[in-house]
């Protein structure tokens, strides 16, 4: 039997295990919509395309399946463009079909066409623009392979209207053979003996993890490196979750907002073990005075993040959970007593902490989330001073319980992204911990949330203000707030209240707990509007263009 491209197109992601489908329908995609109808997949209906591209990032990121997206072709395809750079930014699985105008009127201007392959070309793994049916189903085999192998990503799948209606005898390839794309998955055998021998004879050595750990699902391994070697563990903000937040080999997260412990311990080492980070700038300071001691083993899938900001002793291409598997019956145990007494000693004398006083503040609100939940929840984040102490107060103890914009900093992530989870686990608690000024940025996602009766929390950590440019306002620009006062934000609670969610005003201390815990008995979308004290800062605090040890600050 001969297929549209349309059933072709359907049948191809539910031979690929898509359950779910996050979009907005638009006339050049509407005859993959209405097969989508009759079909078990669900599609979940957005306020925005934007919105639509976060929850699949948040799916993905959840569960560690290739999220889907779905927009027509224009403005429905451009809006994803903000949450396809996150995505590819944080190395998150994901494929976006787009509708296009038919073939023969690419590239006249026509009605609602956008040229979308070319826009996304620097900010997905791979994209397609499809002309001919018969190569729709090779084609999303292919994107499905591409995104989630290797280093994951986003890949397009650009569909002009007559593809999707054309027909064609439909057969879904089993396997893909992509030219000059063969990811590497097991480490060089002898470069793993040089790191174990290196790591054997170190003094001072530090175990750096980020977001590849978790992508590769070797937070086991990690936690069995700890164990064996008892070094201690930092981690960028992508990593968090990688290793348990309540380990005491746990310096927390390092960086311009990383612990005291961390930062110090990074600085002191003489040997860096980086697992799965790319040394991004907000994790190492200035570069040219990063860890002037220390020898580097960097181990990574992607031979491109090897090197590429800084100077590498041993490089290790793979994956990552291979090659701990290969790595830790080698071990043997580092003799660095004075090493770990010196970090006990950091970790005792600088906590994380803040004023233990009547003021509503927003670390406590985030303790005590973690606390309520046990540490059980999932957590999404805005992007700001919400996401650095959600960060910094809450104990991330499983993997992919962290959903967080890391390398594009997107503001809006967090709630469609809160959204995507709760899908992927409707069993599960999951919260967004927003600013007042980012959960605004995509807060028509009540509709979605409500409509499929999600019961997403929504803690929003209302200062008043644009809270971290403000705080860089403050410590560097005399307090010049420009652009940056909210004191005209709307009601919440009632926005809530418009969309069919609950609303909870919280004003005193003392009423954190008992909103929070009214909130977790409800079974619908809460927005807890938190009034929390408006110049609150994030601290510690790394200087732009500063060493990680240029810390300012100790408590708010």
């Amino acid at each position: 039997m001969k297929k549209s491209g349309a059933e072709i197109l359907v049948e191809s992601l539910i031979r690929e295990g898509v359950n779910v489908i996050f979009g907005i329908p638009g006339g050049a995609i509407l005859p993959i919509c209405d097969i989508l109808y009759d079909s078990p997949i669900k599609s979940i209906l957005h306020g925005h395309e934007q919105g639509a591209a976060h929850a699949a990032d948040g799916y993905a990121r959840a569960t560690g399946k290739v999220g889907v997206c779905l927009a027509t072709s224009g403005p429905g395809a451009t809006n994803l463009v903000t949450g396809l750079a996150t995505a590819y930014m944080d190395s998150i699985p994901m494929v976006a079909i787009t509708g296009q105008v038919p073939t023969s009127m690419i590239g006249n201007d026509a009605f609602q066409e956008a040229p979308i392959t070319e826009i996304t070309k620097t900010i997905t793994k791979h994209n397609y623009l499809v002309k001919n049916v018969e190569e729709l189903a090779e084609t999303l085999k292919a994107a499905f392979y591409i995104a989630s192998t290797g280093r994951p990503g986003p890949v397009l799948i650009d569909i002009p209207k007559d593809v999707q209606i054309k027909e064609t005898t439909f057969t879904y390839p089993e396997k893909i053979d992509l030219k000059g794309y063969k990811p590497v998955y097991q480490g060089h055998p002898r470069q793993i003996e040089k790191a174990v021998k290196l790591i054997s004879t170190s003094k001072q050595p530090l175990i750096f993890i980020g977001g590849g750990v978790i992508i590769s699902g070797a937070h086991k391994e990690i936690e069995q490196l700890a164990k064996k070697t008892n070094i201690p563990v930092a981690s960028t903000l992508m990593g968090l979750g990688g290793f348990p937040g309540d380990n005491p080999l746990f310096l927390g997260m390092l960086g311009m907002h990383g612990t005291r412990p961390a930062n110090y311990a990074i600085m002191e080492s003489d040997l860096i073990i980086a697992i799965g980070v790319r040394f991004d700038d907000r994790a190492t300071g200035k570069l040219d005075r990063f860890a002037p001691h220390a020898k580097i083993i960097h181990m990574d899938i992607d031979p491109t993040s090897i090197q590429k900001n800084v100077k590498v002793d041993i490089p290790i291409v793979g994956d990552i959970k291979n090659v701990l598997e290969h790595m830790l019956p080698l071990l043997k145990p580092p003799q660095i007593k004075p090493w770990l007494e010196k970090v006990k000693k950091w970790q005792r004398e600088f906590p994380l902490t803040y004023p233990d006083d009547d003021i509503l503040r927003p670390q406590y609100v985030v303790e005590k989330i973690y606390e309520l939940t046990r540490g059980e929840a999932i957590i999404s984040t805005e992007v700001g001073q919400n996401q650095m102490w959600a960060a910094q107060f809450y104990k991330y103890t499983h993997p992919r319980t962290f959903l967080t914009s890391g390398g594009l900093g997107t503001m809006g992530y967090g709630f469609p992204a809160a959204i995507g989870a709760q899908v992927a686990f409707p069993e599960k608690v999951v919260f967004d911990i927003a600013g007042d000024g980012s959960i605004q940025m995509n807060i028509q996602e009540l509709k979605t949330a409500v409509a499929y009766k999600l019961p997403v929390k929504v803690a929003i950590l209302n200062n008043s203000f644009l809270g971290m440019v403000r705080q860089w306002q403050e410590l560097f620009y005399d307090r010049r707030y420009a652009m940056t006062d909210l004191s005209k934000n709307p009601d919440f609670v009632k926005i809530a209240e418009a969309y069919g969610a609950v609303g909870i005003r919280v004003e005193k201390k003392e009423d954190v707990v008992p909103a929070l815990k009214k909130a977790m008995e409800i079974p619908k979308c809460v927005f807890m509007d938190f009034r929390v004290n408006p110049e609150e800062n994030v601290f510690p605090m790394v200087p732009a263009g500063e060493s990680l040890k240029q810390m300012i600050g100790g408590m708010a």
